[in-house]
């Protein structure tokens, strides 16, 4: 199933969402307006959005309240992407070129920078104490996480829990509150809006896992950026860190670990890509992205069974099998 086949029914709303992201980051600032919209036109999955969307229809589903949540989660996720390209040194994203790429550092950092307070200023419309408190703690984790990830930098030593602690940070949680946000925007009661809450945070896990073992597995047309990435900046990711436990491959990817790390982002990591691939890590790593998706499948168990609620089913089941 694609991603388009999940929006069914959500078309119209996606659609407007899409006019109100470019709308927001228009300035009459020509320089800003080109690159604040330049990530936004190659286009993306849009999960924050259409969860946002799903989750609303547990509740008063009004698209004139849901879409000042869902844009300005999308913008923050948009914004993250910006300054990623800039401490990644990555020139494509999504098969374009990044900001950093097309114009310089400055301008991608003040372009995240704007994009951020786009996203503040939209949600700042809205009350409920709520959506500002979950929106703010959500910004606070994924700085830290991205932190955490610079220190971690080829360190092959870090553990598994350490990994899972930085993709909680950075990805999990923007996408937990996805869930939860939308739910409360809706009136939904706190029960359900924390059990989607929950939801959301487990295809966020095995959103971001999944990701990563795309970096290993997929092609640059799949990925829209050259496979490898992670390990070549020095992201040691689970299915590095899985495939160091494997006696059959450690020590020789041990090396070539080494090997890229002092090649300062110039080396060639296919033979290392070639022996994580070799290794038992990749099939640890697609059994744990499972085991969150079942998770997160089950905490649908309690809702009203709305189409909403099976539409998340699939959604949960796209993240644990997608191959873009």
């Amino acid at each position: 199933m694609r991603l388009t086949d999940l929006y069914a029914g959500l078309e119209h709303d996606l659609n407007i969402i899409e006019q109100e992201l470019e709308r927001s980051v228009t300035s009459d600032h020509a320089l800003l307006s080109e690159a604040a919209s330049h990530l936004l036109k190659a286009g993306g999955k849009r999960i924050r959005p259409a969860i946002v969307l799903l989750a609303g229809k547990f509740g008063d589903y009004r698209l004139d309240v849901l879409k000042k949540v869902a844009v300005p989660l999308e913008l923050i996720h948009m914004a993250s992407l910006v300054h990623d390209d800039v401490i990644d040194d990555a020139d494509t994203r999504r098969g374009q070129l990044t900001v950093k790429s097309k114009w310089d550092n400055r301008v991608a950092m003040y372009t995240g920078d704007y994009i951020y307070a786009k996203a503040l200023t939209i949600i700042a419309e809205l009350s409920d104490p709520l959506l500002h408190q979950a929106l703010s703690r959500a910004i606070v984790q994924m700085c830290i996480g991205e932190m955490e990830q610079i220190r971690d930098f080829f360190n092959t030593a870090q553990t598994v829990r350490n990994y899972l602690l930085r993709i909680r940070r950075k990805t999990a949680l923007l996408i937990a509150i996805s869930c939860q946000l939308g739910a409360a925007a809706a009136g939904a009661p706190p029960a359900l809006y924390n059990r989607l809450y929950r939801y959301g945070y487990n295809i966020g896990m095995a959103f971001q896992i999944r990701d990563d073992l795309l970096d290993v597995l997929g092609t640059e047309r799949q990925l829209g950026k050259p496979p490898g990435s992670d390990i070549r900046q020095g992201n040691i990711t689970l299915p590095v860190l899985l495939a160091l436990r494997d006696p059959e491959v450690r020590d020789e990817l041990l090396g070539e670990i080494a090997k890229i790390r002092d090649a300062d982002g110039r080396a060639d990591c296919s033979r290392a890509i070639g022996l994580i691939r070799a290794s038992r890590g990749i099939e640890e790593a697609e059994r744990l992205a499972v085991r969150y998706v079942d998770k997160a499948i089950g905490l649908l168990d309690g809702l009203p069974d709305i189409p909403a609620r099976r539409t998340l089913a699939e959604l949960a089941r796209f993240v644990g099998r997608r191959n873009y």
